[in-house]
C-alpha cells in the first residue's frame, strides 16, 4: 500500500470514527459504565462528558486513545517489514478490523489496553526494559483479564531463557492468585465453544478470522515464535479452552489478539514470495477475497443505520439494543413525559442518560 493512498484512506478513516462517536447513542455496556463503575473507563467518560457535550464527549478520551495505538502498530510494524507499502498495509488492516473501528468509537476497556500490550511489546524488541515494569503494572491494574498477557510473558521467559521477564511475570502472576484477581473460571460443558468463533469473527471478520487461525497455528508448526505471537496465541487458546465450559467475554482477549495482524500479514508474505510470479496468482486471489470481505464487514459497521431500514424487523438489527432506548426516550419527551417503568436491566440507565427516570422510586 502506498504512502499517499494510506493517508487518503486514513482521513475517511478518522471522519468516519468521528461520525460513529458523534451519532451512535450510549450502548447498554456504556450506560452501566457510566452510572455503576468507579474504574478507569468510568473516569475518562466523566472527564470527556464534562469537557464536550452529547455522545462525543463519553468517547472522546477513548478516540485518542484509539489513534496512539495505530501509531503505535505502525512503529511496531517497522519491526517486522523492510518494505515501506507493507507497514502501511498492515496498519491500514490493523486500524479497520471491526474490533478496531468499534472499540475506537464506543468507551470500552480494550481500547486503553491496546496501547500498552503494543508499547510493551515495541520497547521489548527493542530492547529498552527501563519502562517494561511500569506499564506490566498499569496493565494489572487497568484490566483483570491481563493475567493473559503475563501467562505469555512466562511462557516466552522460560522457553526463550528470559530470566528478568520470567521472574517479573511470574511475580504479577502470584499477585493475582494472592488478591483472586483475573478472568473468573468455573460453569460446566454448555456450548460456548461456538460461540467463540462467532465472537472472533465479528472481531476481524469472518475469512480474516479464518486466516488469523491459520497463521497462529502456522506459526506454531513452522515459523519463527516471537512475544507477539505467544501473547495472541496465547489468548486464543485460553479463550478457546475456557468456553468450553463458561460463556467467554470477547473483550477480555481481545486486545491481546487484534495486534496479530502484523504475524498474519508475514505469513502471508512468506508464502507468496517465496514462489513464482506464476504460482502467486491464488494467494493474491485470495488476499483480495479477503479484504472484500472486511471492507463489506466494515461497510456495515459504518452504515449500520442505513441496515433499519431493510431489515423488516428492526429488532434484528445487532444494534438494535443500542437504538431502542433512544427512539424511546425521544418519544416520551415528545409527549412531555419525563418518567418510564417499562425498562429492565441496563436499558434502565440508557434512559436515565436521557433523562428519563423510573416513575416509582
Amino acid at each position: 500500500m502506498k504512502k499517499q493512498h494510506f493517508f487518503i484512506a486514513l482521513l475517511f478513516y478518522t471522519i468516519a470514527v468521528f461520525y460513529l462517536a458523534t451519532t451512535t447513542p450510549i450502548s447498554p455496556h456504556e450506560a452501566n459504565i457510566f452510572y455503576n463503575s468507579h474504574d478507569i473507563v468510568a473516569t475518562f467518560m466523566h472527564w470527556g462528558s464534562s469537557l464536550l457535550p452529547g455522545f462525543i464527549g463519553l468517547r472522546i478520551f477513548f478516540m485518542l486513545i484509539g489513534f496512539l495505538s495505530i501509531a503505535l502498530f505502525h512503529e511496531l510494524s517497522r519491526r517486522y517489514f523492510s518494505k515501506v507499502e507493507d507497514r502501511y498495509l498492515s496498519t491500514f488492516i490493523f486500524m479497520v478490523l471491526p474490533g478496531i473501528l468499534t472499540g475506537i468509537t464506543l468507551a470500552n476497556v480494550s481500547i486503553l489496553v491496546l496501547p500498552l500490550v503494543l508499547l510493551f511489546v515495541l520497547l521489548y524488541e527493542k530492547r529498552s526494559f527501563l519502562f517494561l515494569p511500569f506499564i506490566m503494572l498499569a496493565l494489572f491494574f487497568i484490566h483483570e483479564a491481563s493475567i493473559i498477557f503475563f501467562c505469555a510473558l512466562l511462557f516466552y521467559g522460560i522457553i526463550h531463557k528470559d530470566k528478568k521477564l520470567s521472574i517479573l511475570s511470574a511475580a504479577f502472576l502470584i499477585a493475582f492468585v494472592y488478591l483472586a484477581k483475573g478472568i473468573e473460571i468455573g460453569g460446566r460443558p454448555s456450548g460456548h465453544f461456538v460461540e467463540i468463533f462467532g465472537l472472533y469473527a465479528t472481531l476481524f471478520s469472518p475469512l480474516l478470522f479464518l486466516y488469523f487461525f491459520y497463521a497462529m497455528y502456522r506459526i506454531l508448526l513452522r515459523e519463527k515464535k516471537t512475544l507477539l505471537w505467544y501473547i495472541s496465541f496465547t489468548a486464543l487458546a485460553a479463550s478457546l479452552l475456557l468456553s468450553i465450559r463458561q460463556r467467554v467475554y470477547i473483550t477480555d482477549f481481545a486486545p491481546y489478539v487484534m495486534i496479530s495482524v502484523v504475524l498474519m500479514l508475514d505469513v502471508l508474505n512468506n508464502s507468496i514470495r517465496v514462489r513464482l510470479p506464476q504460482f502467486q496468482k491464488r494467494y493474491k486471489t485470495g488476499f483480495y477475497v479477503v479484504m472484500i470481505s472486511l471492507a463489506f464487514t466494515v461497510s456495515l459497521i459504518v452504515f449500520h443505520k442505513g441496515l433499519f431500514y431493510l431489515i423488516s424487523d428492526p429488532k434484528r438489527h445487532f444494534a438494535y439494543r443500542i437504538y431502542k432506548p433512544y427512539h424511546l426516550a425521544k418519544a416520551l419527551k415528545a409527549k412531555g413525559i419525563t418518567c418510564y417503568d417499562g425498562a429492565h436491566g441496563r436499558e434502565r440507565y440508557q434512559l436515565q442518560y436521557y433523562g428519563i427516570l423510573p416513575c416509582s422510586k
